[in-house]
């Protein structure tokens, strides 16, 4: 897995359009990276190769669902999904924007994968993934 330091990339490849890099700070990064991996066409969790593994088993981790730094891989940059031992105290620092043809549409299907609705605008609906951090779609 690369190095999550590593801050190189320019947009990423949504199926609902483009938008900025992706690092985000949560408490359990693998079912984090699940659900994103869901909501973004063309993105996985990356593989786990040897040396990645080795890495892990010196830093006492056995289970990749332990895993601190969990990376995605898609069409766009890399998305880092990065656990902090804090839980979130105020609004994000930074989060994506999703242009869909279809707002109810996609909220229910994401309301699916375990986001929730936070608030509803006219040109705009706010949702939390199923950790609390905020996105919003948009037409």
């Amino acid at each position: 897995m690369p190095d999550p330091t590593d801050a190189s990339g320019a947009d990423l490849g949504l199926r609902y359009g483009p938008a900025p890099r992706y690092r985000h700070r949560l408490l359990h990064p693998a079912s984090l990276a699940r659900f994103w991996a869901a909501v973004l066409d063309g993105y996985e969790i990356a593989p786990y190769d040897d040396a990645e593994t080795e890495r892990l088993r010196s830093r006492g981790i056995d289970d990749f669902e332990d895993d601190p730094s969990v990376l995605l891989l898609g069409p766009g940059p890399r998305i880092f999904l990065q656990r902090v031992p804090e839980s979130k105290q105020a609004k994000n620092c930074v989060h994506l924007d999703l242009a869909v043809p279809r707002i109810e549409d996609e909220v229910t299907c994401l309301a699916g994968l375990g986001a929730s609705v936070v608030d509803r605008y006219e040109s705009h609906v706010t949702l939390a993934d199923p950790q609390g951090n905020e996105f919003c779609l948009t037409r």
